[in-house]
């Protein structure tokens, strides 16, 4: 049992159901989940290409206000939120060229107690199409789900449309 020993003076009790979260004054905000999917009219490589110019995010995705780039897996994004502006550190966490990319948000002192993540797949169809799939978590408050409904369909015009 050479691996157990390691836990030997270990406290790995945790806490019970039934005992109280310790109060640190800093409660996270209750988290909001959704997915939404829509198919572009493009190649699935032009799509990709599309959602990785960060600097475009604010063209699409109505909270964010701008986005600066701070090296090859971190950006500064200025949000609006509810009229409150934060700065938030987002952080690429997977980058699978043409099918997938995943990030989320690094807390920070403007919004310690706020967090987002999300995913964003891409599926190659036979009609030279791409579906692509968002998923977003966020305890930025506001309906989720409609805010991933708004993003793909500004992204779908964005794309077709060759937004500026």
């Amino acid at each position: 049992m050479a691996g157990a020993a390691r836990f030997q003076n270990m406290n790995t009790r945790g806490s019970t159901p039934n005992e109280q979260m310790p109060k640190n004054g800093n409660r996270p905000r209750a988290m909001d989940a959704a997915e939404g999917s829509i198919v572009v009219n493009a190649p699935v490589a032009d799509v990709y290409k599309r959602w990785l110019a960060f600097e475009d995010y604010p063209k699409f995705m109505t909270v964010i206000k701008r986005v600066r780039k701070l090296d090859k897996n971190h950006f500064v994004a200025s949000l609006v939120f509810n009229g409150k502006r934060y700065e938030a550190m987002l952080e690429m966490m997977l980058l699978v060229p043409e099918r997938r990319l995943a990030w989320r948000t690094i807390a920070d002192h403007s919004a310690l107690n706020h967090v987002a993540a999300g995913v964003v797949s891409f599926a190659s169809l036979p009609d030279k199409s791409t579906c692509v799939t968002l998923k977003l978590t966020s305890s930025f408050g506001g309906a989720v789900s409609r805010r991933v409904d708004r993003y793909l369909q500004n992204f779908k015009t964005l794309v077709e449309g060759n937004g500026s």
